[in-house]
């Protein structure tokens, strides 16, 4: 098994940034993949971000690409989300997930950390 643990959010004012971090422990060795999903109350999670674990190959939502970036410290078992020119509509529960194929859904998660952007 793996847990996955966030920690980096917060309150920020418009065109801020943060840095959330989500460490994994366990069997490290089966990640493919960690996303980053985020959610508002009575919305369902939507994706944000994900690298390969392997290639350190990264996707990103439409609505965010130029501005947040995704990385991975393979030693330490820990990737990344850099948020930057933060905007109120970027404020949502952040979760990190990790699936082990390609093939497969996200099916571990992190406990989900705040982020909300002040206007």
């Amino acid at each position: 098994q793996v847990q996955l643990v966030e920690s980096g959010g917060g309150l920020v004012q418009a065109g801020g940034s943060l840095r959330l971090s989500c460490a994994a422990s366990g069997r490290t060795f089966s990640i493919y993949e960690m996303g980053c999903l985020r959610q508002i109350p009575g919305k369902g999670r939507d994706f944000v971000a994900a690298i390969n674990w392997n290639s350190g190959s990264t996707n990103f939502v439409e609505s965010v690409k130029g501005r947040f970036t995704i990385s991975r410290d393979s030693a330490r078992n820990t990737a990344y989300l850099q948020m930057n020119s933060l905007k109120p509509e970027d404020s949502a529960v952040y979760y990190c997930a990790m699936r082990r194929d390609e093939r497969q859904a996200y099916d571990t998660w992190g406990q989900g950390t705040q982020v909300t952007v002040s206007s």
